[in-house]
């Protein structure tokens, strides 16, 4: 069914029952990574029942596939796969595109296309394999918040701020990775079954205004709206303020056209970022706005709650001279909210598991992580040791 998506999914779960009986249900759960398996495996062998129980839950949990790369022909073989997969258990598929020329500006998941027509004929071959199907795609972690050589506008008549990510190639550019996105929202949105959401950053990294002019230029207009947190460990009380001020602001900035999304408030102000009673100043900004986004429709957005049920992690004082890389592989964190198209938030579409818990970040803080002892695996590896503190700290 071509219209089968979230809302239509949130619909059978109300009819259904109860939205904890039945939240686990409604996305597709593709099965489990063979190093979680081993793991349980071990732990079951070994009499520690308790702990195979619990690392079982989160890996039987719906959780989102990822496309990396391969030919066009791969990324169609492994969309097609995971749909009909999904449409046979009458679940909807999370797929996360993740194949931008650039990616990650060469960090710990650098990779990508190597060109702009490498990209789009990689995304035909994704749109191709998901054909009529349903599923609910997240087009690009990072892609907004990284972008190769951009300057960040900051008021008419400053030269702005240029950012970290400065490849030399010529063809990384600004105009180059908007062009990108904006392909790809179109092709992928030839499908109606489609639900398509675009990098928002997180709440601890770009402000508001910063993030929504970025949506804008991506063609956020005809995406479903945007993705916050992927990957990341910030509280979803804080997700859904930041989310919600993104959407105001993208609709201030379409309906007016002499407003600059630079303009609009966000986490740094008035708000303070690190005190969360004075967001409010900035909910009371958007609600002096209210002549310009009030008869708009605001874009919806999607969390990523995989890793955050125990917030962000405050490194020990005094032990980090250089950068702790606090998004790297934290100790201490768990799981949050399950999957749920359910959420109690008007703008927010579902709650996702997108990072699937118990994969490396990446090799961080060092040929040995002094937070576990032992050398971090490679992004995208099994990491045993947070696997099992993701499942024991799990918040609820």
């Amino acid at each position: 069914m071509r219209s089968r998506g979230i809302a239509a999914v949130a619909a059978l779960v109300a009819v259904a029952g109860s939205v904890a009986a039945t939240a686990d249900a409604q996305f597709y759960a593709p099965t489990p990574n063979p190093d979680a398996q081993q793991q349980i495996a071990k732990l079951t062998s070994t009499g520690d029942k308790t702990d195979a129980a619990l690392l079982s839950a989160m890996a039987a949990t719906p959780h989102a596939v990822w496309l990396t790369g391969g030919t066009p022909n791969d990324a169609r073989v492994a969309a097609q796969k995971t749909v009909n997969r999904a449409a046979g258990k009458n679940e909807t598929p999370v797929l996360v595109l993740y194949d931008i020329p650039f990616r990650d500006c060469s960090q710990f998941s650098a990779g990508g296309a190597t060109d702009t027509a490498s990209y789009e004929a990689w995304i035909d071959g994704v749109a191709a394999g998901i054909g009529d199907k349903p599923a609910v795609v997240l087009l690009e972690p990072d892609s907004l918040g990284i972008i190769p050589n951009y300057t960040q506008f900051m008021g008419w008549g400053d030269p702005g701020n240029a950012e970290w990510c400065q490849p030399t190639d010529p063809g990384a550019t600004p105009a180059a990775r908007f062009a990108q996105l904006r392909y790809a929202v179109t092709t992928l949105k030839a499908d109606s079954g489609v639900k398509l959401y675009l990098d928002g950053t997180h709440s601890n990294w770009l402000g508001a205004g910063d993030a929504a002019d970025r949506l804008i230029k991506a063609d956020v207009a005809d995406a479903d709206g945007f993705f916050l947190n992927v990957s990341n460990y910030e509280l979803t009380s804080r997700l859904v303020k930041y989310g919600t001020w993104i959407s105001k602001c993208i609709a201030t900035s379409l309906a007016v056209s002499w407003w600059h999304p630079y303009w609009c408030a966000s986490q740094y102000y008035p708000a303070t970022a690190s005190d969360f009673s004075t967001w409010t100043l900035t909910d009371a900004a958007y609600a002096d706005l209210s002549w310009a986004w009030g008869g708009s429709t605001l874009k919806h957005f999607v969390i990523d709650t995989s890793r955050n049920g125990q917030g962000p992690w405050t490194p020990p004082a005094g032990k980090y001279t250089g950068d702790p890389q606090v998004w790297c592989n934290p100790p201490g964190r768990g799981t949050g909210i399950a999957p749920t198209a359910t959420t109690g938030e008007p703008l927010v579409d579902a709650y996702l598991w997108v990072k699937v818990p118990g994969e490396s970040d990446g090799q961080c803080r060092g040929p040995i992580d002094p937070e576990w002892n032992v050398a971090d695996p490679a992004a995208g590896l099994w990491f045993p040791e947070q696997a099992l503190q993701l499942a024991q700290l799990a918040q609820p």
